[in-house]
C-alpha cells in the first residue's frame, strides 16, 4: 500500500502541479472508514480549500475533472464535502501485493541508531517488569532493522551503582564472605542476591549509621579498589550473565554492554565534567543544603537544582549518564576498549572495558538514540537531555528519545498462582506492585517457567502422541509467545496487570491465538501437499506476480477476500506508525485483527475442499498473503510459530 501511494501521489502531482501549488507532500491519502467509499480518499482539496477560501467540494470536482484516467485505479469520485475517493483495479493490485510481500520497501532515515534497552541493576534477578522493558526494546530494535535502520542494541550494566554496593556491603557486612567464599557459592546466584538485597535494604534502613560504611565502599568501588571493587565485578557479571541467559528466554538480545565501570576507569566522566564545567553547564555550589556539590539548574525549575558530583566526589547517577549520551553520539572523541563476554544467538556479544586490548572495535556513535526506562526515570531522562542542550548539543537532543513505559503489576489470582502472599497493605487490591527491595515481586525465570508448564499441560491434552522433546518446545513456543504479547498489547503508558489465565488463552486478544492462526493457516498447505498438491514454494513460482483470477468469484467473496488483501497491505505502514508512536500496541492489534479476518475468511470459504480451480487459486493465494504477512508481524513481535499446537 505504500508504494501505491507513492505512485499516486508522484501521477497525482504532475497532473496538477500546474494547476495549483503544490508540493507532493502535500498529498495525503486516507483509508476511508467504511469498504464502499473506496480504498483510499485524496484529502487535499480541503487543505487547498483554506488557502484560497474556496468551497473544498468544488476544488475536489475540478480536480477529478484534471486527473483524468490512473494506471491501477479502477475509478475516482467526489464524495462528502469534497474527498477525492479512488477504487484500484482488485486483480491487479492483489498480483502487486502478493508479490511486494516477499521484499521490503522501507528505507532508512538516521546512518546509525542505538537503541538502549533493559539495563536491569546486576545485584539480583530479573523480575517481571524486566521483562516488559526487554519485549519493548528488542520489538523497536526488530521494527528498525525491518525498516532498514542500521541499529545497535545496547544493554548498559550499572556495576559500579549503589545497588551493587547494596549486595557488596551484604556480603561484607552481613554475611562476612570473602570473595573466594562468594565465588563458591552455588546454584542460581542471583536469586540467592535477591533475598540479600532485601535483607541488606532493611538493615541500612534499620540502622542510619551503616550509611557511612556503605558510602566507603561505594568510593571504593568507583575508584577500583579492591576488596570491594573484585567483589563489585564478581557480582555484576556473575548476575549478569544470569540476566542474558533469562532475556535469551524471550529471543532478546544484545550487540554490545556497556558498563558503568568503563565510563569511570576511561575517564569518560572526567572528559564529561570538563565539557559541563567549561560551557557553564554546571556551577560549585558554596553553601545552602547542596554545599560543597556540583549542580545543574533545571530549566523548567529556576529554583531548583540537580546534584550531578556530589560533595564527596562521587557521581551521580544522572552525572554519569549524561557522559554516557555523549559518547552514544560519539560526542567525547573517545571510545572503550572492548572483549567477548558471551556468545548469544550465534553472534559474539561484546562488554566494555577499560583495560587496552587490540580487538579493535567501535561502538557508539549513533545518529539517534532511544533510551527505553520506565516512567519513574521520566524526570532524569529529562536532565540528560538538558545537558545536552547545556552544551550547545541542539540536534543530538532533539533525537535523543525517552521510550517510556509504566511498570508491571501482578493480579490476586497470579500471586496465588505463585505461591506468594499479598502484603497486609495490598490484601484486598485489584493488582499488587512488585519491589526489588522488599524482596516482593516475580522473578522473570519462575514467571517463564510457571508459563511453560501451563502451555506443556494444554500441549500434552492436544498433542499427546509427540515426543517429550516436541511437546517442550512447542510449550517454550508458546510460552514466549504468550508472554511477549501481554506485554505488547497494552499501550506503553498503561500499567499492565500480568495474569496467567488471561496470556494463556487460546482465544481472544492473546499471543496462543495469534500462533493458533498461523499454525492452521500452514495446516492448509501441508494438507494440499499430501493429497498431492504443489508446495507453498511451488504454488507461488506458478503464480507469479500476475492478476489473480477473480471473475468466477462471488461479489460477497471479492469483498471479503479484497478486505483481507487490503489489510494485509498496510503491515508497512503499520509498522512506521509503530515506531513514530513508539506504541506497539498498535503492531499488536494490527496482528490481532488480520487474524480475525483470516480466520473469518478461511471458515467462509473453504479451501481444500473447492473444486473450482479458478476460485481455489484465489482462495490459496490470500491465505498465502495472510500467513506471510501474519509470520512477518509476529516476528517483529519476537514470536514464535510452533510446529503444532
Amino acid at each position: 500500500m505504500l508504494k501505491t501511494k507513492e505512485t499516486l501521489r508522484q501521477i497525482v502531482f504532475e497532473r496538477l502541479k500546474e494547476a495549483y501549488a503544490l508540493e507532493p507532500s502535500d498529498l495525503d491519502f486516507d483509508h476511508p472508514p467504511q469498504a464502499k467509499m473506496g480504498d483510499l480518499a485524496l484529502t487535499f482539496p480541503f487543505q487547498l480549500a483554506k488557502k484560497i477560501k474556496a468551497n473544498p467540494r468544488r476544488i475536489a470536482q475540478d480536480v477529478l475533472a484534471k486527473l483524468g484516467t490512473i494506471p491501477g485505479v479502477e475509478r475516482m469520485e467526489v464524495a462528502g464535502a469534497g474527498f477525492i475517493n479512488f477504487f484500484l483495479e482488485k486483480p491487479a493490485f492483489c498480483g502487486d501485493v502478493l508479490a511486494s510481500s516477499q521484499t521490503r520497501t522501507l528505507r532508512p532515515d538516521e546512518a546509525k541508531i542505538i537503541v538502549e534497552h533493559t539495563n536491569i541493576n546486576p545485584n539480583k534477578a530479573a523480575h517481571i517488569g524486566h521483562l516488559r522493558n526487554a519485549c519493548l526494546g528488542d520489538t523497536l530494535v526488530r521494527c528498525l532493522r525491518h525498516k532498514g535502520e542500521t541499529v545497535e542494541a545496547q544493554n548498559y550494566i550499572d556495576d559500579t551503582g549503589v545497588q551493587v554496593v547494596d549486595i557488596v556491603f551484604g556480603f561484607l557486612e552481613l554475611e562476612k564472605k570473602t570473595l573466594a567464599e562468594v565465588e563458591a557459592i552455588p546454584g542460581k546466584f542471583d536469586y540467592y542476591c535477591w533475598d540479600l538485597y532485601a535483607r541488606t535494604s532493611k538493615y541500612l534502613a534499620d540502622n542510619p549509621a551503616a550509611q557511612a560504611r556503605k558510602a566507603e565502599i561505594l568510593k571504593a568501588v568507583e575508584h577500583g579498589r579492591d576488596p570491594e571493587a573484585a567483589l563489585a565485578r564478581h557480582v555484576s557479571h556473575r548476575i549478569l550473565r544470569a540476566h542474558l541467559a533469562t532475556m535469551e528466554r524471550i529471543r532478546a538480545f544484545y550487540d554490545v554492554l556497556p558498563c558503568e565501570s568503563s565510563i569511570l576507569g576511561m575517564k569518560f566522566w572526567e572528559r564529561a565534567y570538563g565539557l559541563l564545567k567549561e560551557k557553564g553547564a554546571i556551577y560549585h555550589v558554596a553553601d545552602g543544603p547542596n554545599a560543597g556539590c556540583w549542580v545543574m539548574k533545571l530549566e523548567d525549575e529556576a529554583d531548583k537544582e540537580k546534584i550531578i558530583v556530589r560533595s564527596d566526589g562521587t557521581v551521580t547517577y544522572v552525572g554519569k549518564d549524561i557522559a554516557y549520551q555523549l559518547w552514544k553520539f560519539g560526542l567525547l572523541e573517545r571510545d572503550f576498549y572492548y572483549e567477548p563476554f558471551l556468545v548469544a544467538d550465534g553472534k559474539t556479544v561484546w562488554i566494555s572495558t577499560a583495560t587496552p586490548n587490540a580487538n579493535g572495535l567501535a561502538f557508539g556513535g549513533a545518529t539517534k538514540v532511544y533510551n527505553v526506562i520506565d516512567t519513574r526515570q521520566s524526570y532524569l531522562q529529562k536532565v540528560v537531555v538538558q545537558g545536552l542542550r547545556a552544551l550547545h548539543y541542539d540536534a543530538q537532543a532533539k533525537k535523543s528519545i525517552h521510550f517510556s513505559y509504566e511498570m508491571v503489576a501482578l493480579s490476586p489470582r497470579s500471586l496465588t498462582e505463585l505461591g506468594l502472599d499479598a502484603a497486609p497493605e495490598d490484601e484486598g487490591k485489584s493488582f499488587v506492585e512488585v519491589s526489588g527491595r522488599k524482596g516482593l515481586g516475580v522473578k522473570a525465570d519462575d514467571l517463564l517457567d510457571r508459563l511453560t508448564a501451563k502451555a506443556l499441560a494444554e500441549v500434552e491434552k492436544r498433542n499427546p502422541d509427540l515426543s517429550p522433546a516436541q511437546k517442550t518446545g512447542i510449550a517454550s513456543a508458546i510460552a514466549r509467545g504468550a508472554l511477549r504479547y501481554f506485554m505488547l498489547k497494552y499501550g506503553r503508558n498503561s500499567l499492565i496487570i500480568f495474569d496467567f489465565d488471561d496470556a494463556l488463552s487460546f482465544e481472544g486478544e492473546t499471543g496462543p491465538y495469534l500462533q493458533y492462526t498461523a499454525v492452521r493457516l500452514a495446516s492448509i498447505f501441508r494438507k494440499l501437499e499430501e493429497r498431492g498438491g504443489s508446495s507453498a514454494a511451488g504454488l507461488e513460482a506458478e503464480w507469479g506476480g500476475g492478476a489473480w483470477p477473480l471473475s468466477s468469484l462471488a461479489a460477497y467473496e471479492i469483498a471479503d477476500l479484497w478486505d483481507v488483501v487490503t489489510y494485509a497491505a498496510r503491515f508497512e505502514e503499520e509498522i512506521l506508525i509503530s515506531i513514530e508512536t513508539l506504541e506497539f500496541s498498535h503492531l499488536a492489534k494490527y496482528a490481532f485483527l488480520l487474524c480475525q479476518k483470516l480466520n473469518g475468511y478461511y471458515h467462509k470459504y473453504p479451501v481444500l475442499a473447492e473444486e473450482n480451480e479458478e476460485i481455489k487459486s484465489a482462495r490459496l493465494r490470500t491465505i498465502t498473503l495472510g500467513r506471510r504477512t501474519l509470520i512477518r508481524a509476529l516476528d517483529l513481535m519476537g514470536i514464535p510459530v510452533p510446529e503444532k499446537m
